[in-house]
């Protein structure tokens, strides 16, 4: 498949697309979108796996625990649907399965451990937060054990996220990871790049001038691009569902910021999506 775009980081196995997820996929694919979908527990990442062998190409996964699943957190229908038995599990929280996720990281559609990491917007208590950091370590070894990268999600913690991976650096494979959606410091992500990571940005970036220090400040070979779909739409698509597809958006904009053309900054975005994920796109 002839890609010009790559989506690093949507969430195409959520229930928000539950009823046209074949179609969503199958748009953007069209336009040249590849994309990887990204679990955020056991069955959003089973999903991921399942709905990646439908395609003969373009589309992957990411499995592993997001960290806000680790313990009691807020019900977001998008992600877990309406009913009863999501609602159980959002007040449940999961205990990270390193047996259950080993067999489906070593899946061939399977290109990142993820999403994992840190999460202390809405979590104040220490118990909380130990839960996340254990998960966090346990999918640090998976992805190092199976030499595959991590899938990051860090907010309101990159301290705390920055000071467990310098910890670790015998867990770190060559090509550690990527921080979805960075939205930490320069400085923070002069530690990040440092360690070896790749950072992915999103349609937030098309809206707010919050992320231009950042980018700037990182090479052009360390850089993705993202969705996070269904969330955060790009303009000019913002209050709507957003969807693989609208990564364009994203590129055109990381283009505007760093001063190139969209072909050449969608070039090396590609490069380096098959340098991280080890894919030959």
């Amino acid at each position: 498949m002839d890609l010009k775009f790559f989506d690093a980081h949507t969430h195409a196995n959520l229930e928000a697309f539950r009823g046209d997820y074949k179609e969503t996929i199958s748009r953007a694919l069209s336009l040249g979108v590849g994309l990887v979908n990204i679990g955020t527990q056991k069955d959003t990442s089973l999903r991921a796996i399942e709905i990646a062998r439908e395609f003969p190409s373009g589309v992957y996964a990411a499995v592993g625990l997001h960290p806000i699943h680790t313990g009691k957190s807020f019900h977001d229908a998008d992600e877990l649907g309406g009913g009863e038995a999501a609602k159980e599990f959002t007040s449940r929280g999961e205990t990270f399965d390193y047996e259950f996720y080993k067999k489906l990281a070593l899946d061939p559609k399977t290109v990142a451990v993820g999403e994992c990491g840190l999460d202390y917007f809405r979590v104040e208590n220490g118990e909380a937060k130990e839960k996340q950091k254990a998960a966090f370590l346990e999918q640090m070894k998976l992805a190092h054990e199976v030499k595959k990268p991590l899938m990051i999600h860090c907010r309101s913690a990159f301290p705390e996220l920055i000071k467990i991976l310098e910890g670790n650096k015998n867990l770190l494979n060559d090509k550690p990871g990527i921080t979805h959606f960075m939205s930490g410091t320069k400085d923070e992500a002069k530690k990040l790049l440092d360690l070896g990571f790749y950072f992915a940005f999103g349609g937030v970036v098309t809206f707010t001038r919050d992320y231009d220090e950042v980018i700037e400040f990182l090479p052009i070979e360390r850089i993705l691009s993202e969705t996070d779909a269904p969330y955060v739409a790009p303009a000019p698509y913002r209050g709507k569902r957003n969807e693989p597809a609208y990564v364009i958006e994203v590129a055109r904009k990381l283009a505007e910021i760093k001063n190139l053309s969209v072909e050449k900054m969608s070039e090396r975005i590609l490069r380096n999506t098959g340098e991280v994920f080890s894919l030959d796109i």
